[in-house]
């Protein structure tokens, strides 16, 4: 009997472009790779909408989505409009109650507003400014898959992350974390597949571990 092919749509972090996934490599003969951009949020739209015109790039009936950090909560609102075969996030929280303090802290000040997101825009300079190997390789990073540059996008996406409302975690959601992720620390985080040493940006540069393992993870195995 030949298995189905499953659909796996992917959706990346915040401000990222779909290429974090360049080094995800499922096999071909169980699973269809798809990605999903940002779309550019139109004024003061509700995330609720916002999931619902992601969904539109769905063509396939009950996939598999998975997102990454700010693409992990996105993924979450748009399985409120469509039915999936399973649910993923990656380096993501899944209730409000799973955010840092900091953000907490900085929902109820509303000190988000006050970030210079336009300066995002002036990327291509951040190398110029960075000092020693490892600043230089994270600024080369940030440059590669940081393309989503809009203020308009960041001050809404900012603001939807840190002003997120979900109470409890989906039914059924698999949430796999790195125990060195300092953006959103494990000691916040419940119910979730461990992986050592992992960071936030794990998805890239542990992407062999992904590969060997999302198959099963995706099986229920």
């Amino acid at each position: 009997m030949i298995e189905q092919v499953t659909d796996v749509y992917f959706v990346p972090g915040m401000a990222a472009s779909t290429s974090i996934f360049e080094y995800i490599k499922l096999p071909e003969d169980q699973f269809r790779v798809h990605v999903i951009p940002w779309k550019m949020p139109k004024p003061k739209e509700h995330i609720s909408d916002y999931a619902k015109r992601m969904c539109e790039d769905i063509k396939h009936d009950n996939p598999v989505l998975i997102g990454v950090s700010f693409g992990g909560v996105m993924v979450q609102e748009m399985s409120k409009h469509v039915k999936l075969k399973k649910l993923i996030i990656i380096s993501s929280v899944k209730s409000k109650h799973e955010l840092p303090n900091r953000m907490k802290i900085a929902r109820k000040t509303r000190s988000y507003k006050l970030l210079p997101t336009s300066i995002v825009s002036k990327i291509d300079n951040w190398e110029r400014f960075a000092f020693g190997d490892f600043a230089k390789k994270r600024a080369e990073m940030y440059k590669r898959y940081l393309s989503v540059r809009d203020k308009g996008y960041l001050d809404w996406a900012i603001e939807n992350m840190v002003c997120w409302d979900q109470e409890e975690a989906p039914e059924g959601i698999v949430h796999i974390h790195g125990d060195k992720d300092i953006v959103f620390p494990e000691v916040n985080i419940n119910s979730y597949i461990k992986l050592a040493g992992g960071t936030h940006v794990m998805i890239v540069n542990r992407a062999r571990w992904f590969n060997e393992n999302l198959p099963k993870i995706i099986r229920g195995k």
